[in-house]
């Protein structure tokens, strides 16, 4: 089964489990993702002996225990099962939290919608920042060089540009994760794109969350709301409740294009030409077959329980991860990522990550090295003996 833990360090579980970036399974397979629960589904661990409680220890020779500690760590497992049970009430409340906190963001996100379109003009004093002050600090030869390129900009430009011209289409290159399923064929309906906001599940539903792209009328397609609903559980498996670790993505809905006639961008047109077996008369066939482009993330492929397909799960496994990080980078901090600046903090992480990583595998080499290894203020090694 597909499985996408949602972890986000936004606030400590009370038993010590940390909402906590990043970390997914797909059916055991490590992917790393960011992101927190909700609610929908939660459900306390229904039996004080769950299959899971009876299964064979997975410590060297448990069996071999004194039947008192024995009993005494099946004790330790209960106070777990309970530590699980306010774990998953847990979730339920940040879920809770979450959709409380989206209607208060929602409003600086429709003003930030409105200056992208240019329906709205900000103010000067809501135009004011840090930036314009750290010009002044710049050498004179960098003003003068930045003065000639923007008013090169502004004769290039056909008058006073609305908005913020291809905002969207901007990150959607910026950023490396979009950038692979964008096309060039893409970016001119990208060009329409005004927003993209999320919507979270109502209390009472299946948990989820839905992503939505609202676009301008435009020539390509009817829509002018494309979504994308991910469908979420918060709760433990019966055979294996420990393995409990938050909420998980476990499938996904996209929704039908009404695209206009020869619009379809998902599509192309291929031609072939047929000869006739018996008269040998030659015939041209046309016919419609997939091609790559953003816009299949609104199909998403299906996965069945019955059928094990590595290369399917990977795929459902990264529509999930970009499911997320819609929701929980995109578009929160849309503008840090138009600017560039969001991608630097990206990059630090990955960067921090891998030095971890060398100077692990630095210390396994230097843990082989060791045995061979000889201080040379000491006496050194005697030398081999030569047989003549």
């Amino acid at each position: 089964m597909q499985c996408f833990h949602l972890r986000e360090k936004q606030a400590a579980c009370p038993h010590g489990a940390e909402v906590t970036r990043e970390e997914s399974c797909l059916g055991g397979n490590n992917v790393e993702k960011e992101g927190y629960g909700g609610k929908g589904g939660n459900k306390p661990f229904q039996s004080d002996k769950p299959e899971g409680f009876l299964q064979v220890e997975r410590i060297p020779n448990f069996h071999l225990l004194p039947k008192t500690v024995k009993r005494r760590v099946y004790a330790l497992k209960r106070l777990q099962l309970q530590s699980g049970n306010i774990e998953a009430k847990f979730y339920e409340e940040v879920h809770e939290l979450e959709r409380k906190y989206a209607g208060l963001y929602q409003p600086i996100f429709d003003k930030r919608r409105d200056i992208v379109a240019g329906a709205v003009e900000p103010t000067d004093e809501e135009c004011e920042w840090q930036s314009d002050r750290e010009e002044d600090e710049l050498a004179e030869d960098l003003q003068k060089k930045a003065a000639l390129e923007e008013k090169q900009a502004d004769s290039a430009g056909a008058g006073d540009p609305k908005g913020i011209p291809e905002f969207w289409l901007t990150i959607f290159k910026r950023v490396d994760m979009l950038g692979e399923m964008l096309q060039e064929h893409d970016e001119p309906i990208l060009k329409h794109l005004q927003d993209i906001t999320v919507k979270f599940s109502e209390p009472g539903q299946p948990m989820s969350f839905t992503l939505e792209f609202h676009f301008e009328p435009n020539s390509y397609f009817s829509n002018t709301v494309l979504t994308k609903v991910y469908k979420m559980k918060s709760e433990a498996d019966a055979a294996d409740p420990f393995s409990f670790e938050g909420p998980e993505i476990v499938d996904c809905e996209g929704c039908k294009i009404d695209w206009q006639k020869g619009k379809d961008v998902t599509v192309k047109i291929v031609k072939k030409k047929q000869k006739h077996k018996g008269r040998g008369t030659i015939r041209t066939v046309t016919k419609e077959v997939p091609q790559d482009s953003f816009f299949n993330f609104f199909s998403p492929v299906k996965a069945s329980p019955d059928v094990m397909d590595e290369d399917l799960d990977f795929t459902l496994a990264t529509d999930f991860e970009i499911g997320h990080f819609f929701r929980e980078r995109v578009i929160p901090r849309a503008v840090l990522y138009f600017t560039g600046e969001a991608l630097e903090d990206d990059e630090s992480y990955e960067e921090e990550d891998l030095e971890e990583g060398e100077e692990e595998d630095l210390d396994e080499e230097g843990e082989e090295e060791d045995e061979g290894d000889f201080d040379p203020t000491k006496d050194p090694p005697p030398a081999e003996c030569k047989q003549q």
